[in-house]
């Protein structure tokens, strides 16, 4: 890897006028944006399609791609939808309205199937190859019963029995197709952008959640590799245990897996997920990778994650299994919350780069892993993730002890790297802040576009643990950002020597 740097940019905050970003002009347009400020990776969130709480870490479906990413206007311009259709769904809330998406753009998108040439070329080989066909299936039945968890439906689906499902898809020969033509449309679309993003040398910086949801694909397909009962009840699920920022930890709730079961055909279902992922994007960061290592389980059924056990995973015959069908080199691995020994040294066999974050780095002690000058090459430095606070709205949260500390901190990590930098505000502070991202060892730096934007805690991505309209919901708008944003960036690449060609 060279000296790189990108953006951290979810396609849902995308400029639309449709409530959503999307694969359209949205990203193209952001691309051109990537290309002008001369930043070579653009780091999105999962791709899934999202359920409950509206969470890419918690999809129906691991390899699916997200519906309401499907482009309105390529459909206008295609003649699937009408003029009158974009008018009826237009929306400029600060925040995406996911009600008022599955309320109109379904009814939408089956209008744009109902006029399809189902004897597309493209679309006959995907059906063909029954491409998402279980997903499609899923989808279909979900829609039928008013979106009933597929451990409800009747014993025949729910056990999978192979007279029940062709049955089944012989009498709803259209709705299936319609989710398949769901996945076909998005997956056509997401390859047009990654392909004009690589022509214009930004690579995308994809992520893959740890788990999947109880009531996914997955687990329907797959329910011997998760701790689940004959009822598909979950025996145990994920979480993570008390610490400093959550005195009864975090209940995450997904099943956890059976790695017994994985083990009988070596990892085939990880090893087909990350490949699959791997088309859609050119690098993968593998989100909560300490618990490849080690995880935490909790008894289903508990109100807090306070207690649980940890479990160690096979984990270098899992890394093997893995390697052995795709490049590790496009792996980096998530390794924040708790790390012991042996996350160490499985970064350390795997080699992949782990992350850096800033925001973790200024609590006034020296050997805080996170402070600039302890910054290794083989890492991704971030000023914060998607699960933090924008950098803004840290250092205007902070206790006077706190902004001491980092104040502090900065002061004197500018010093250690002989860069300079103020301090006297707090855009200032935010300022030297991500001049120091730049400047680390690592090879590459990620910022979000909240930070390089200078906004506060009202763009948040996401807020762990609180189920809130706004997570996973903020929107950015046309003008928002541009030719500062852009000065900006190419100001530090040429400091910094970054993304030179």
């Amino acid at each position: 890897m060279r000296r790189e740097s990108g953006i951290l940019m979810p396609i849902f905050s995308l400029p639309s006028e449709y409530g959503i970003g999307d694969f359209g002009r949205s990203s193209y347009n952001f691309i051109d944006f990537l290309k002008r400020a001369n930043q070579r990776v653009w780091q999105i969130l999962p791709l899934v399609q999202t359920g409950y709480g509206n969470s890419p870490y918690s999809s129906i479906c691991s390899t699916s791609l997200n519906p309401y990413f499907i482009s309105v206007e390529n459909l206008l311009k295609e003649g699937l939808i009408d003029s009158q259709d974009l008018v009826e769904i237009k929306n400029n809330s600060r925040y995406v309205d996911y009600e008022f998406l599955y309320n109109t753009r379904f009814s939408l998108l089956r209008k744009a199937f109902s006029r399809f040439d189902k004897q597309d070329e493209g679309f006959k080989k995907f059906t063909k190859n029954k491409g998402f066909l279980d997903y499609a299936i899923f989808m279909a039945k979900k829609t039928l019963t008013n979106h009933k968890p597929f451990y409800e439906w009747e014993k025949g689906l729910k056990t999978r029995d192979k007279k029940a499902i062709i049955e089944f898809v012989n009498t709803n020969k259209e709705e299936v197709l319609f989710w398949q033509f769901i996945q076909y449309r998005a997956r056509s679309e997401w390859q047009g952008v990654k392909k004009y993003a690589n022509k214009n040398k930004v690579k995308i910086l994809g992520d893959m959640p740890l788990y999947v949801a109880l009531d996914s694909v997955d687990v329907w397909c797959n329910p011997k590799l998760f701790k689940i009962d004959k009822r598909f009840k979950p025996k145990k699920v994920a979480g993570v245990p008390p610490d400093y920022f959550s005195q009864d930890g975090q209940l995450w709730g997904n099943p956890v897996y059976n790695y017994k079961e994985h083990k009988k055909d070596n990892f085939k279902w990880w090893t087909n997920r990350i490949k699959q992922t791997l088309k859609n994007v050119d690098l993968l960061r593998i989100d909560h990778f300490r618990a490849l290592d080690r995880f935490y389980q909790i008894d289903y059924g508990k109100k807090t994650a306070r207690e649980g056990q940890w479990v160690k995973v096979p984990s270098r015959s899992l890394i093997d299994a893995i390697h052995s069908k795709v490049d590790a080199k496009k792996i980096i691995a998530e390794d924040l919350g708790i790390i012991d020994d042996g996350v160490r040294k499985l970064l350390k066999y795997t080699n992949y780069p782990g992350m850096k974050i800033l925001s973790f780095a200024f609590n006034g002690e020296d050997t805080n892993p996170y402070l600039p000058k302890n910054i290794e090459e083989n890492s991704v430095c971030f000023t914060g993730t998607h699960d933090n606070d924008t950098l803004l709205g840290l250092i205007e949260g902070l206790s006077a002890w706190d902004k001491n500390n980092l104040y502090w901190g900065v002061k004197n990590s500018l010093k250690d790297l002989n860069v300079q930098g103020q301090t006297d505000s707090n855009e200032m502070l935010l300022e030297s802040i991500i001049k120091l991202c730049f400047a680390v060892k690592s090879k590459l730096v990620i910022i979000p576009m909240q930070d390089i934007m200078q906004r506060n805690s009202q763009y948040r991505i996401n807020k762990p643990g609180e189920l809130k309209q706004e997570n996973w919901a903020i929107r950015f708008f046309e003008g928002e950002y541009g030719e500062r944003e852009i000065n900006t960036l190419l100001t530090l690449n040429n400091q910094y020597n970054r993304n030179k060609n």
